[in-house]
């Protein structure tokens, strides 16, 4: 019986992956593959979303806000969230084994990003029964009410480089505001989208088209939802040109965005700082997910006194990490997520030493025996002066950092501010006061001291300048999906 089982499951896993749409699979007849980013081999099909599909998914998640008791009762809100968190925990196992697969994260980080969605969900299935309006006796017999309205339907749009716990950071919030969702998921992550959607499935309280969720390659599906009058706010995690063109074309809506957008975090090591602690921290804030990460710590900006013990020590850990498919136990870093990012880093990292970076890591495409076939990319450290090269001002996305020196506080917070991203930053030194006097004057959402992408459900988080509008978990998340309603109310008192 075990055996049969593991069959079914295995075919059911080779079927082509359709989109869900109303509580129903629904098929584009467009069908593409997935591949595996450590092999280049095809590990399944999906179909192509497209705007008919999209269409589709905006008109049932209107129908289900509009004719549902979803957006008024908040019980059941929380219990479909603390639900969805159980049924992530039943499907954990799949989720990571798929993400690792197709994703290209190893072990330790498909686990870290699926083992993160519950208490997502379970935070706002908790805030569901606690957040409320108020209520204001401006003088006697006279009241004014403030009611949290859910927005409507609510547009999602994640990105391939950590698709489960971005999308359902969005959701999360969505829903314990009342609001249905529409999600267009990429097409680099269609198998682990695909299991995603029987998690959905799985859940029995939840009405049908509250949640809605299609995967396409292009763009169309997504540009229905910033052109929809139906679709009334957008959460979307990806790229800052891409924002600027969804806003330019959600204009004619006034849509309400919220943005988590590009970064090219900071991280401003003193002499003072404990290196032991710092090192390998900032090792892994270059190689985690291969370096694709909004918060990769891709800038390093280090004081001079220890420059040069910095720069020999950094560079002998790099040299030492481990590249390889997420299949082997003592990789260190997997690949790229696909053959054409792997080319747009190494043609950045080439521009960079042309306009006169100094290589101090050398790493680039792995052309290993048995690696070849994959799109792996070693780590590349290089060592500019000038803070207004390309490499040091826009998001590679890969593995690459750069090392500045500085004198002062002052220069280093001078050079960690003149970037047009500010998502976040990281201050390294064993001062008492300093750390916390550096990071009140850097323009970043988010800044830790002596560590790295620490996150919390509980605080918020989001980007200055060009790196987002708006936050995303805690409190403040709920917002992008709430519309505020003010009832006065004169009694005659």
């Amino acid at each position: 019986m075990e055996n049969s089982t593991k069959e079914m499951v295995s075919t059911k896993e080779k079927q082509v992956k359709l989109n869900w749409i109303n509580g129903e699979w629904l098929d584009s007849k467009i069908y593409r593959n997935s591949v595996n980013p450590a092999t280049g081999e095809i590990i399944g099909r999906y179909a192509d979303a497209n705007q008919s599909i999209a269409a589709q998914g905006i008109r049932a998640a209107k129908s289900a806000f509009e004719n549902s008791e979803w957006k008024e009762n908040r019980h059941l809100r929380s219990r479909v969230l603390n639900e969805l968190a159980n049924a992530f925990e039943t499907h954990a196992g799949r989720l990571i084994e798929m993400l690792s697969l197709e994703n290209g994260k190893i072990a330790k980080e498909a686990t870290m990003e699926i083992s993160g969605v519950p208490s997502k969900l379970r935070y706002y299935a908790a805030l569901v029964l606690t957040h409320s309006g108020r209520a204001l006796e401006s003088r006697p017999g006279a009241f004014s009410m403030v009611l949290e309205e859910p927005m409507g339907v609510a547009g999602i749009i994640a990105p391939w480089n950590s698709p489960v716990i971005l999308m359902i950071r969005s959701l999360a919030p969505a829903l314990a505001a009342g609001c249905t969702a529409i999600i267009k998921m990429p097409g680099q992550t269609a198998q682990i989208n695909a299991l995603i959607c029987e998690v959905f499935a799985s859940v029995m309280s939840l009405p049908k088209g509250v949640i809605n969720q299609f995967t396409e390659s292009g763009h169309e599906g997504a540009a229905l939802i910033i052109s929809s009058p139906d679709v009334l706010t957008i959460s979307y995690t990806g790229s800052t040109a891409t924002a600027k063109i969804m806003m330019a074309n959600g204009a004619a809506h006034l849509k309400r965005f919220g943005f988590e957008l590009g970064g090219k975090t900071p991280m401003i090591v003193f002499d003072d700082a404990n290196l032991d602690k710092a090192l390998p921290i900032l090792e892994k804030a270059i190689t985690i997910f291969a370096g694709q990460f909004c918060m990769t710590g891709s800038r390093i900006l280090v004081q001079r006194n220890i420059a040069e013990r910095f720069v020999a020590d950094f560079t002998e850990r790099l040299l030492r990490v481990k590249v390889g498919s997420a299949a082997d136990p003592e990789s260190d870093m997997g690949p790229l997520i696909d053959e054409g990012n792997l080319m747009r880093v190494d043609r950045l990292v080439e521009q960079a030493i042309n306009d006169g970076a100094e290589v101090l890591l050398r790493g680039g495409k792995v052309l290993d025996r048995g690696l070849a076939a994959g799109s792996f990319y070693r780590p590349v450290l290089l060592r500019v002066t000038d803070n207004k090269m390309a490499i040091v001002q826009e998001e590679t996305f890969g593995p690459v950092a750069t090392v500045q020196i500085f004198d002062t506080a002052e220069e280093a917070i001078k050079l960690a501010n003149d970037n047009p991203y500010g998502l976040a930053a990281s201050v390294w030194s064993s001062h008492v006061d300093l750390p916390l006097r550096v990071s009140r004057k850097l323009d970043a959402g988010t800044v830790w001291i002596n560590d790295w992408a620490k996150i919390n459900d509980e605080i918020e988080e989001g980007g200055f300048k060009m790196s987002g509008l708006g936050r995303l978990n805690g409190l403040a998340a709920m917002h992008e999906f709430i519309q505020f309603k003010h009832i006065y109310h004169d009694a005659g008192i």
